[in-house]
């Protein structure tokens, strides 16, 4: 449509052309001395303007011929832009693929071409850790935060510490972000990995609250987070019996009914005399959620003091023979009934319960508890043949 255009207002020039000359009878005379230069009017007007037109075109190809320094220049640019970018493309792919040497020499051109020189920067630094260079890697890092990628730096050398297992290294790394840098999933995320491997477990604790309450978290690892912090926190508190009491009360009690939680606080508070407090916690975490190996602890219980054990042992026996209606084939419940009888001095059920639990499983445990019962009935050559099958068991 727009040629038709052009090319009817050319036509129609022509024609208006035409008709003006056919019409004109002016003239445009030229004197210069004794010279007479005479010409129509429409032929000084058609040549003025191609001469018009020709000063036009000369002095646009001057122009253009003293800007051509600058439009080379440019091209050389745009040019060495365009391969800096196709260098941090290659580089970036190279490093997905593992091609770590091509990786930080694609982003070393990429980094002198200026496309985007702090992430070409980053790029080298991560080429350059796989590749087992720590020097040029953290010369890298420097010129990525020359370049403004101070956050991106940071991050990059905390995996890098983190994959080396120095995390003293990635935590200084993540703590030293400006400002929301540090508020990220991301760095959280790097943060619980550090604080884990510097076994700081109160921080890990408070870490993992804050990735659950996000969703940041799978819950199956955030809870087996949780659980191993208030074991390994239990653990470093059994060296006193207050302390250790205080780091009891203050786990939640869903927690608290965890078997490993419950295993561990038994195990030490059996260690510090809390005879009650390891009986309380095996049975909680056994009605919240079966057990055997927290099962066989709670025959392990000492018994009480003269006045309160027949009590206490039977108070034992009855809780656990009713877990032993729903759970009736489990050979550690049935071992520690029958350590239970043995210390409410039942001796017959004691010896049943052992009997049975070999039945199901052999215990090296078992076979010695059932031969000591067997001692203390004067039963010794029963009682050889279970201390024999013990030696024979791993």
């Amino acid at each position: 449509m727009k040629g038709l255009f052009w090319l009817l207002a050319v036509f129609a020039a022509a024609a208006a052309l035409a008709v003006f000359g056919h019409l004109d009878r002016g003239y445009v005379q030229f004197a210069y001395a004794d010279w007479r230069l005479e010409m129509s009017l429409l032929l000084y007007a058609v040549l003025a303007l191609l001469a018009f037109i020709a000063a036009f075109i000369a002095l646009r190809m001057l122009q253009h011929t003293l800007a051509l320094p600058a439009y080379v220049r440019v091209f050389r640019a745009r040019r060495r832009r365009e391969r800096a970018q196709a260098a941090l493309a290659a580089a970036l792919e190279a490093w997905l693929e593992g091609r770590y040497a091509r990786a930080e020499k694609e982003a070393t051109r990429a980094f002198e071409g200026e496309a985007a020189p702090g992430l070409a920067a980053i790029i080298a630094a991560r080429a350059s850790h796989e590749l087992g260079v720590p020097e040029k890697r953290e010369k890298w890092l420097e010129r990525a935060q020359d370049a403004g990628q101070r956050t991106a730096g940071m991050l990059s050398r905390a995996v890098m510490c983190l994959a080396e297992r120095d995390y003293g290294g990635a935590r200084d790394a993540l703590t030293s972000l400006p400002g929301s840098g540090a508020r990220h999933i991301a760095t959280m995320r790097l943060l619980l990995r550090a604080e884990r491997g510097l076994r700081n477990w109160e921080e890990v604790l408070r870490l993992t609250a804050l990735l659950a309450k996000r969703d940041a978290i799978a819950p199956g690892i955030a809870e087996e987070y949780r659980v191993q912090a208030h074991v390994e926190l239990l653990a470093q508190s059994a060296a006193e019996r207050s302390a250790f009491e205080e780091r009891w009360r203050r786990i939640a009690s869903r927690e608290q009914a965890r078997a490993r939680v419950a295993g561990a606080a038994a195990r030490h508070g059996l260690a510090l005399g809390l005879t009650t407090l390891a009986r309380e916690a095996i049975e909680k975490a056994l009605a919240a959620d079966w057990a055997p190996a927290l099962a066989a602890l709670y025959g392990e219980l000492p018994q009480m003091e003269a006045g309160a054990r027949g009590d206490e042992a039977r108070r034992r026996i009855e809780r656990a023979e009713k877990w032993l209606l729903e759970h009736e084939a489990e050979p550690q419940l049935l071992a520690a009934l029958g350590r239970l009888c043995a210390h409410a001095e039942l001796w017959g059920k004691a010896q049943t319960y052992l009997e049975t639990s070999l039945s199901f499983e052999e215990s090296r445990a078992t076979h010695l508890e059932l031969a000591r019962l067997l001692d203390r009935l004067e039963r010794s050559s029963d009682a050889q043949q279970h201390y024999r099958r013990a030696a024979e068991l791993p």
